[in-house]
């Protein structure tokens, strides 16, 4: 066995390269479930074997006591699961089964992670060569938190998600959303103490922010209460392994469940609510919950959902809870199914705080350009609601994709902020604080444009009548060139026989 050696700050990448050469002909999506899975196991077998060790130094006997690692929130690994075993099995046609009844192991001594942890690694279509060579990959890397590095196997974990959510494509937008979004999210609301629910949480990206912002303003993450559940059992799966290595306690349920028909929490109400629901869903039941109490403002149109899930997230709100959500930009005009008059029902009740426009191509998974929507039950500017319009903000960190930098979501947390302390001014083509009566009369359509207005231009300094002159100038040769090249094509065409 190879010896370990501590992997520094920004390894992410590596582990993901040299995982994707040792692939093979596995699809993303099975693939994820290996990487992801053998992560999380070498994570908690290196964090029992550094309390194993420490025990075992004390000279008490109490190596193997279970409640000695559960106390302290370690996950108890039996010998036979113990990386140390796995590794020395690396190379035998049965490491899938070894790995297999690791996972079985661990899931019997710790409760919490019944039924959750991956066991499909003795597939026969999975090449036990190639996993052997994943197994020496993380086998040469030292995941226990230490220090400053402490947050290294989740980013570990989310930067895998991240690029498995790009290969993915489309599939991906049922288990990972930006974190670029979600940061925008948090800074936003600011989670620090209370009930935090997320009704279609994916991998758990909401609340492993939430302890991100807590940790980094010097918080207590266990002020925070985790609420959420999904209804695909590999992604609810992947929520419960991704908070059980950031060391956040959630309750997701004790199953996958569809939110609409089978509500997890019915009786939470919640302080901070955030999501990314799946856009404009339909066929999500409409018919059999016509009369359902969370339709408070109005019955959601059966082909689409993205009403049903807005209600769903305010009869859950707690009296000065906050709900930060992202919704496709067509929730803000839609007039069909009943949409405007739901929408407007909500201004009308004064729960829309804040709504962003966003900057295109933020997602792997799709196109369909989004907003921000910031809904409070006791807003701290009754009668008003600001609108933000960061559709040029943004960055290109490929030809395909688009973040925002740590500067473009702090400028619009803290026109957030400026808003709610009541101290905003308008800024033209960025953001407007406007009252519920102009909404109204613009039919209570909330697309930020309508209201932030157009950037103003900076003079150039160059007077009205000469620039005219100078452009029409320019449009009269470019239409002499367009007139030569047409006359061109018409001689080569001729000379082929193709003349007209």
């Amino acid at each position: 066995m190879a010896d370990n050696n501590t992997a520094g700050i920004g390894f992410e990448k590596q582990i993901w390269d040299a995982a994707c050469v040792l692939r093979g002909n596995i699809d993303a999506s099975e693939y994820k479930s290996v990487v992801l899975g053998l992560i999380f196991l070498k994570y908690i077998s290196d964090r029992f074997d550094e309390k194993h060790q420490q025990l075992v130094e004390e000279g008490d006997g109490f190596e193997e006591d279970v409640d000695e690692y559960i106390s302290e929130g370690i996950f108890f690994v039996p010998e036979n699961a113990r990386w140390s075993v796995i590794a020395s099995k690396a190379h035998t046609p049965e490491i899938g089964t070894v790995i297999d009844d690791a996972m079985r192991a661990i899931e019997k001594e710790n409760k919490r992670l019944k039924d959750i942890l991956p066991k499909n690694f003795a597939r026969p279509e999975l090449d036990k060569r190639r996993l052997g060579d994943v197994v020496d990959l993380f086998t040469n890397i030292k995941m226990v938190d230490a220090g400053s590095s402490r947050d290294i196997l989740g980013r570990t974990y989310e930067y895998c998600l991240s690029k498995f959510a790009e290969q993915e494509g489309k599939l991906a937008g049922e288990f990972y959303t930006p974190s670029c979004v979600v940061r925008t999210l948090v800074e936003v609301l600011q989670p620090y103490n209370g009930r935090v629910y997320d009704p279609c949480c994916g991998s758990g990206g909401m609340f492993v922010q939430s302890a991100k912002f807590i940790e980094n303003h010097s918080g207590n993450i266990n002020n925070i209460s985790v609420f959420g559940q999904d209804s695909n059992p590999t992604t609810w799966k992947m929520a419960q392994m991704n908070l059980a290595i950031r060391g956040i306690e959630a309750n997701l349920g004790s199953y996958n469940a569809d939110t609409f028909f089978n509500d997890c929490h019915p009786t939470l109400r919640a302080d901070y609510i955030m999501a990314n629901p799946p856009f404009n869903l339909s066929g999500w039941g409409a018919d059999k919950l016509k009369d359902d109490v969370r339709w408070q403002y109005g019955l959601p149109p059966a082909g689409n959902a993205n009403f049903a899930w807005l209600q769903h997230m305010i009869y859950h709100l707690a009296p000065n809870g906050k709900i930060g959500m992202v919704l496709a930009n067509g929730a803000l005009s839609s007039q069909s199914g009943g949409e405007g008059e739901i929408r407007k029902n909500i201004v009308n009740a004064d729960l829309v705080e804040c709504i962003v426009a966003m900057p295109t191509q933020l997602f792997y998974t799709t196109q369909i350009p989004v907003s921000l929507w910031f809904l409070a039950k006791n807003k701290k500017q009754p009668g008003r609601t600001v609108f933000i319009d960061a559709r040029k903000l943004g960055t290109m960190v490929t030809r395909k994709l688009r973040e925002l930098t740590d500067t473009d979501i702090e400028k619009i947390a803290d026109t957030y902020k400026a808003y709610i302390d009541g101290t905003l001014e308008d800024q033209k083509g960025f953001c407007a604080v406007v009252d519920t009566d102009e909404i109204a009369k613009q039919d209570y359509i909330l697309t930020p444009g309508r209201y932030v207005g157009i950037e103003e231009q900076e003079d150039d300094g160059e007077p009205f009548e000469e620039k005219m002159t100078r452009l029409t100038g320019e449009l009269s040769e470019l239409f002499a060139q367009s007139h030569a090249l047409e006359e061109e094509i018409r001689q080569k065409l001729e000379a082929i026989g193709y003349g007209f």
